[in-house]
């Protein structure tokens, strides 16, 4: 599995956070901030729009490195990613996500 796929099963390639770290592009971070702040009812920075990815070293958002629940989760049971873990097909924490994102289930089956 490519390590560019989070522990959820979404793709931190197409993320805009992580294209703006890689690519070193202010534009996309202040993009993003504003977004993301909107979206979120919450005040979000340029400065906070950098990340490398989900499973890789090297520094994340405030929400991948210590507000996403399932990253957590997946930190705490040792599984590469939720599609090695056990308790997939029930788990309330993925779940929700899967619904709204097949996608991310797919990258995690494939």
């Amino acid at each position: 599995m490519e390590k560019n796929i989070a522990y959820c099963g979404l793709d931190c390639g197409s993320c805009d956070a992580y294209l703006a770290t890689v690519r070193n592009d202010q534009a996309l971070r202040e993009k993003t901030a504003r977004l993301w702040a909107a979206l979120n009812q919450a005040p979000i920075l340029p400065e906070h729009i950098n990340c490398l990815g989900c499973r890789m070293d090297g520094v994340k958002t405030v929400f991948c490195d210590s507000l996403c629940a399932i990253r957590r989760c997946a930190l705490e049971k040792g599984v590469a990613t939720c599609g090695s873990c056990p308790d997939l097909d029930g788990c309330r924490t993925v779940g929700a996500l899967h619904l709204n994102s097949p996608e991310a289930r797919k990258n995690l089956m494939g």
